[in-house]
């Protein structure tokens, strides 16, 4: 486990952990909102959406506000925050089921729609293709699944490149730029990040039908695609 999934088990760093998106990922709200858009494209006024990596609760929050009626089944590791995604979540708690694990722990039942966002950049290429599958196996035909995580162009120059400027984006956020300096290392070294064509021909291969980019921030991308 990288020291970047540990502070998910630090409770002053859970306790944080709200703050931290908003400012520290380029357009995270928009985001979400867009995600919740591209779900409701195809789902239903009831649909029941799968959230991988539901800790801490924002996603779980912007989507239950957009759509009162949809239920969630939300999944993460760390059990801190997912007791913070219940408190994130306040009245539309009751809209959530949460599950303690992986993908392998998520029910089994088809959904109207699933997410994973900021979470797939943990894991390998392979762990990545074999949740994927994993996912669109859950999903009725043609259901929506929206991700995004760190995605940066590949080439010599192009990785310390956009990562530089991450780390700017972060000392503009208000982070001291000697802690910029060491998040860039340590996103650099612990993170598994794949080029955009490498994430997109893993939704491929997993069974998934046009992977549509929706969203770039800086180093982060997101896709929509279709099971």
């Amino acid at each position: 486990m990288t020291d970047i999934q540990n502070a998910f088990a630090d409770p002053q760093a859970v306790a944080k952990y709200t703050e931290g998106p908003p400012r520290f990922v380029p357009g995270y709200n928009a985001m979400l909102s867009m995600a919740a858009i591209l779900l409701a494209e195809r789902a239903t006024e009831d649909a029941r959406v799968l959230v991988l990596g539901a800790g801490g609760g924002l996603e779980l929050k912007a989507f239950a506000q957009a759509q009162p009626r949809w239920t969630f089944d939300g999944v993460d590791p760390s059990v801190p925050m997912l007791e913070l995604a219940r408190q994130t979540l306040g009245p539309f708690a009751s809209h959530a089921r949460l599950h303690q694990g992986y993908i392998d722990d998520a029910p089994e039942g088809r959904f109207d729609g699933a997410t994973c966002l900021l979470t797939l950049h943990f894991v390998s290429a392979e762990e990545r293709l074999r949740i994927a599958s994993e996912v669109r196996r859950r999903l009725k035909p043609n259901a929506p699944f929206v991700i995004a995580h760190f995605s940066i162009p590949d080439g010599d120059d192009e990785r310390p490149l956009w990562l530089s400027r991450y780390s700017a984006f972060l000392a503009a956020s208000g982070v001291e730029p000697d802690k910029a300096a060491a998040a860039r290392t340590a996103i650099d070294k612990q993170l598994s990040i794949l080029a955009p064509e490498q994430d997109e021909a893993i939704l491929r291969d997993a069974g998934f039908s046009d992977p549509t980019l929706f969203y770039t921030g800086f180093t982060f991308r997101g896709w929509v695609a279709y099971a």
